[in-house]
């Protein structure tokens, strides 16, 4: 599970604009913001880069 739809929507981004600027499809996008589909970590670091944000805070922890 990832928080990338949390991150989009606290920073008032579009997932078409990430999309962009990952040079990867909407669909694709759509698959990591919707968590049908989890993005390989490279992909999340990039996310985490473009966000600004740590990519910690793109992962949803299993811990209480």
């Amino acid at each position: 599970m990832n928080r990338i739809k949390e991150v989009l929507e606290e920073k008032g981004i579009k997932q078409t604009w990430l999309a962009e600027k990952l040079g990867k499809s909407y669909n694709m996008v759509n698959g990591y913001v919707q968590n049908r589909q989890q993005p390989r970590l490279e992909i999340l670091n990039e996310i985490a880069n473009i966000l600004d944000v740590d990519v910690k805070d793109l992962i949803v922890s299993n811990k209480s």
